[in-house]
């Protein structure tokens, strides 16, 4: 019995020792593991309520309202610059038709549309005309000169179309009118009645024939 028990204590000594080894190997292992998977990420709930919900980012396109058309007039078979007054007197609110043949018939009259045209016919420049100048033909000394002082004030050429505009509506003559000529429904003579104390010269004649001529290629279209 005693040669039959030897293997077994060996096996037993065998089969202790790789228990031993077991847990001398294999609990610090285990120690280590539990150790590392028991540090979490600390997450900061809010412990009176749910967490706060994931809020979506909605890309909010801005939708630009419709401009409304507007009826406005052109002129058929016109000038640059004839268009160019046109454009200028509606958007200074001049819109009845007849009133506005009638200014641009003076215009006509005066100086062809040409800014830069001195009494006589001459183009030159502002400084070189000793008489009318203009659109207008701008005579007496306060009228001449004030196109002068108002190219300064603005950095303007007094010779340019757009200077002239702007100081057209800015005389005081001009102002004299300016609500009868804002006013709609008025004939084409009476127009030309007003425009008088304007212009300062002449009532029919060319200028009369002109505006009758503007009102006929005037047409209404939606810009």
């Amino acid at each position: 019995m005693r040669k039959g028990c030897t293997p077994l204590l060996n096996g037993c000594r065998v089969q202790f020792n790789l228990v031993q080894n077991f847990f001398t190997v294999a609990l610090p292992l285990l120690a280590t593991v539990t150790t590392t998977t028991a540090i979490l990420p600390f997450v900061n709930y809010n412990m009176d309520g749910p967490p706060p919900p994931v809020v979506e980012k909605t890309a909010i396109r801005e939708v630009v309202p419709e401009r409304p058309k507007e009826t406005r007039l052109t002129c058929k078979g016109c000038s640059k610059n004839e268009i160019l007054t046109l454009n200028f007197l509606q958007n200074y609110g001049v819109k009845d038709k007849n009133a506005l043949a009638t200014i641009m018939g003076n215009i006509k009259q005066e100086s062809m549309f040409i800014p830069n045209i001195c009494e006589g016919g001459s183009r030159t420049s502002y400084h070189k005309c000793y008489g009318g100048y203009g659109l207008i033909q701008w005579t007496s000394s306060s009228r001449y000169y004030g196109l002068g002082n108002l190219a300064r004030k603005m950095g303007m050429s007094p010779s340019s179309l757009d200077l002239q505009l702007k100081y057209m509506i800015h005389e005081s003559q001009w102002k004299q009118i300016e609500h009868k000529m804002k006013t709609p429904g008025k004939s084409i003579d009476r127009y030309m009645n007003y425009a008088y104390s304007w212009i300062g010269w002449g009532i029919h004649g060319s200028r009369t024939h002109y505006a009758y001529d503007y009102a006929n290629r005037m047409i209404a279209v939606e810009v």
